[in-house]
């Protein structure tokens, strides 16, 4: 596509016209039922996930905006991202944190990626110059994640894919017993096992749901996380607030595992249309005898997929090992980086990507040689 062609198909129509907020509460109706419909399909893209992140990750950052575009009075797509300002431009980026598991536009069923266009090269043209856009995670194999990069190259940018991380889940095809009969043996025995020893030791596992319980199950949450070996969270407001979003809609799974009315674990689980969400999940170093983490994994497992009877179970971001042992199936969610050639910052940092890229194969020949000659030595 020659330039001009380009600058013609990003212009707006008659009844086109581009809006930014700051904030969810800003939206009109008919832009959080753009957010409504996308989080049927995802948690993480809804009108509640973004006004959490927005007040408690980023409440003073300058950077937060969400364009929006009508034709003809109607919303057609939403772009939540958030604006960096860097030595040689801007960088936009989605909107996220590292709970962000999955990434997409709000788009009507008709909205193309000539929409969505619309919206980088309004954000391009707010923040000039800007140098870069990275969305991330996505799922590569979506309709959003190409008509996000048919968007970014619309607008003459030079669009390349990176992996993400691995994503682990389990499509549901049993009831509680017979998923857990599934299990490795050794898995099996350990639950059989510690699950005598933690019921004779005064043990007992407690799921919450409602807001009724919500302050004394996060109070238990919190003294478990700062019990065990993570660090301590950098925003602490997100979590509970993601437990009460999920509370007042009766999502919420809040597990906790007691030893004599002391919380020894916990997990925080979301479901919602179809999906059990694993967000959070820790136990205290100190009770490690009695697997309290394992057991309430176990008893999670079998009462979410009794009682709310998901079709998924999804362990979001990781590859992290013990994953395997309780899911089957993994996928993985990839981003898009993409550098403006027009301006110095980004013809800088896309020659780094080309050369990166290029030297990517030699490299991995490399350790692989030194690899082979430390074995040898």
């Amino acid at each position: 596509m020659s330039k001009r062609d380009r600058d013609h198909e990003l212009e707006l129509g008659e009844t086109e016209s581009v809006e930014v907020f700051q904030h969810t509460d800003q939206l009109a109706p008919d832009v959080l039922a753009l957010f409504e419909e996308a989080e049927a399909d995802n948690l993480r893209l809804g009108a509640p996930w973004y006004q959490n992140l927005i007040d408690t990750v980023y409440p003073a950052h300058g950077g937060v905006h969400i364009y929006v575009l009508r034709r003809g009075g109607k919303a057609i797509a939403a772009l939540p991202v958030l604006a960096t300002k860097g030595k040689l431009g801007w960088a936009i980026e989605s909107l996220g944190n590292y709970y962000t598991s999955l990434y997409a536009p709000a788009t009507a069923p008709e909205a193309k990626y000539q929409d969505v266009a619309l919206l980088i090269s309004a954000a391009s043209q707010a923040h000039a110059p800007t140098i870069a856009f990275r969305f991330s995670p996505m799922d590569p194999e979506s309709r959003s994640y190409r008509r996000l990069w048919d968007a970014l190259e619309a607008n003459g940018l030079a669009a390349f894919g990176f992996f993400c991380f691995g994503n682990w889940y389990l499509p549901v095809v049993s009831d509680g017993a017979g998923y857990l009969r599934g299990r490795e043996g050794q898995l099996r025995s350990t639950i059989k096992r510690h699950g005598k020893k933690f019921q004779a030791a005064g043990g007992r596992l407690e799921i919450i749901t409602g807001d009724g319980d919500l302050e004394r199950g996060l109070a238990a949450y919190e003294h478990v996380y700062a019990s065990s070996w993570k660090h301590a969270e950098p925003y602490p407001a997100f979590i509970p607030g993601l437990a009460h979003i999920g509370a007042g809609s009766g999502a919420l799974r809040l597990g906790i595992a007691w030893l004599n009315d002391k919380a020894v674990a916990a997990q925080l689980w979301i479901v919602t249309n179809g999906t059990a969400n694993v967000y959070k999940l820790a136990y205290d170093e100190s009770y490690k005898a009695y697997a309290p983490g394992t057991l309430l994994t176990a008893f999670l497992m079998e009462t979410v997929i009794d009682k709310d009877r998901p079709t998924e179970i999804d362990y979001l971001i990781g590859d992290d090992a013990y994953k395997k042992t309780w899911m089957s199936d993994r996928r993985e969610r990839w981003g898009i980086i993409a550098y403006n050639p027009r301006t110095f910052g980004g013809m800088l940092s896309l020659c780094k990507e080309v050369v990166g890229r290029l030297l990517k194969p030699l490299r991995v020949r490399l350790r692989a040689a030194v690899a082979a000659t430390s074995v040898h030595t």
